[in-house]
C-alpha cells in the first residue's frame, strides 16, 4: 500500500482549506499528502457568511459584504451599523477555485477521486477506498461519525434551511443592508427566522431557517419563503438558484473521537459553532492553528477546544432544545440589550469575562439558570 505523511478525507471546505494552508507553507514541501473525495468539483454547493473587521484573507473572492444588518422580531426590530465589522458572503465555487489553484501547484499533494469505505488506526492509519488502500502517518477526517446522534447526554438540534436566489425585474432591494435574522415569521412552536442577503438591487438570497430537532417537508420551507416574499411586496421574480441544508448543532465532545494520528475536522470535528451553526470562521482559524502545531510536531488532537465557550454553548442548546419556541424571545433580548460588536466577539470565542457577563445578563434568566444548575450538578 502506498504511504503518505498526511491523508485528508473529504474535499469540502475544511479538507481543502487545510490542504491550502499546507500548500502555502514551504515547510511542508517535502511532505506527501493525499486528498480523497468522490468529486473535486463541487461548484456552488454552499454559501458562507461571516463577520470580520477590516480587510480579510478572502476579500478577493467575496460575493458581497454589508456594513449594516437588520434584526427583526415581533417585540424588537433594529437596523444596526456593525462598523468596523462587515458581514461578508462567499459562494463556494469561488472559494474552491482559489484553494485548488494553490493546491494544484504542489507536486507533493495528490487528489484521488474515490469513495471512502473505511479507515482504521494501527501502527499507521489504514484507509480503504473504492480505488485501493493507502496508509498515512496522520489522517484528517471531515466525514462525520453520526454516532453522536444516538447519544442522550448532549442535545442535538439541526439548523435546517432552504434558500432561493431570486431576481426581480425592477430594482427593489436595498443592497446596503443584510437581514441577519427576522423572527417576524410564524414560529409554530420552534425557533424560525428569515435570512435575506441582497447581492444587488435586483438579486437577493432569501433563506428560511429553523433551529429545531425535526426536518420539514420541502413544501413547508417553500411556502414560508413565498409568504415572506409576498409580505415584502416581491412579486415579479424568477428563481435563479436554490440551496438546501442541515447543519448539526450540538455540544457533543467531538474532540474525544480524536487520537494522536486521527484528527476530525470541520463539522466532523465539532468546528460548527454549536449555538449558531456558523462554521466558516472557525474553519479558517483552526486550519491555521493545525499547520502551526504540525510544524512544531505537537499533538493537535485536544488543542482546538475552548472549555469556557463549550459550556456556554451547552447551556444555550439545553434551553433551545427544551424550550424551542423561546428562540425568538432569547435572540431579541440579546440584540436589544447588547452591543452587536460584543455579540460578534462572543460568538467568535474571543470575548473577555466581562463581555461574557454582558451576554449572560442580556438573556432571559429563568431557563438558563435551570439548565446551568442541572449541568453543574
Amino acid at each position: 500500500m502506498k504511504h503518505f505523511d498526511y491523508i485528508i478525507l473529504g474535499a469540502g471546505a475544511s479538507g481543502l482549506l487545510l490542504a491550502y494552508r499546507i500548500a502555502s507553507d514551504a515547510f511542508f514541501d517535502d511532505t506527501s499528502i493525499l486528498i480523497i473525495d468522490k468529486s473535486s468539483n463541487k461548484g456552488n454547493d454552499r454559501t458562507w457568511c461571516f463577520w470580520e473587521e477590516g480587510q480579510g484573507e478572502w476579500d478577493d473572492i467575496l460575493e458581497k459584504s454589508w456594513s449594516s444588518v437588520f434584526f427583526g422580531s415581533q417585540t424588537f426590530s433594529k437596523t444596526i451599523d456593525i462598523s468596523p465589522y462587515r458581514y461578508k458572503m462567499i459562494r463556494s465555487a469561488a472559494f474552491y477555485n482559489k484553494l485548488w489553484k494553490k493546491i494544484n501547484q504542489k507536486s507533493n499533494i495528490q487528489f484521488l477521486e474515490a469513495s471512502i469505505k473505511d479507515f482504521q488506526e494501527k501502527e499507521n492509519v489504514y484507509v480503504t477506498t473504492s480505488k485501493g488502500d493507502f496508509t498515512a502517518t496522520k489522517l484528517f477526517n471531515s466525514i462525520p461519525d453520526l454516532s453522536y446522534l444516538k447519544q442522550k447526554k448532549y442535545p442535538v438540534l439541526q439548523q435546517h434551511f432552504v434558500g432561493w436566489f431570486v431576481k426581480t425585474k425592477t430594482e427593489i432591494f436595498d443592497d446596503t443592508l443584510a437581514t441577519f435574522m427576522d423572527f417576524s415569521v410564524p414560529q409554530n412552536g420552534n425557533t424560525r427566522f428569515m435570512y435575506m442577503l441582497p447581492i444587488d438591487k435586483q438579486t437577493a438570497l432569501f433563506e428560511y431557517t429553523l433551529f429545531s430537532k425535526d426536518i420539514l417537508q420541502l413544501s413547508e420551507y417553500e411556502a414560508a419563503i413565498k409568504d415572506y416574499l409576498k409580505e415584502k411586496s416581491v412579486s415579479d421574480f424568477e428563481i435563479l438558484e436554490t440551496e438546501q441544508g442541515s447543519i448539526p448543532m450540538t455540544s457533543f465532545k467531538f474532540s474525544e473521537l480524536n487520537t494522536s494520528r486521527v484528527l476530525n475536522i470541520g463539522t466532523a470535528g465539532g468546528w460548527t459553532k454549536a449555538s449558531t451553526g456558523y462554521t466558516f470562521r472557525a474553519t479558517s482559524k483552526h486550519t491555521k492553528k493545525i499547520t502551526a502545531l504540525l510544524k512544531q510536531e505537537k499533538d493537535v488532537s485536544k488543542s482546538l477546544s475552548k472549555p469556557k465557550f463549550w459550556f456556554y454553548d451547552l447551556i444555550f442548546l439545553d434551553v433551545l432544545a427544551n424550550y424551542n419556541a423561546s428562540g425568538a424571545k432569547l435572540f431579541s433580548s440579546l440584540f436589544k440589550k447588547t452591543d452587536v460588536k460584543t455579540i460578534f466577539k462572543f460568538l467568535d470565542e474571543e470575548s473577555s469575562l466581562l463581555e461574557d457577563l454582558k451576554i449572560i445578563l442580556s438573556v432571559p434568566p429563568k431557563h438558563f439558570i435551570t439548565s446551568f444548575f442541572k449541568r453543574l450538578f
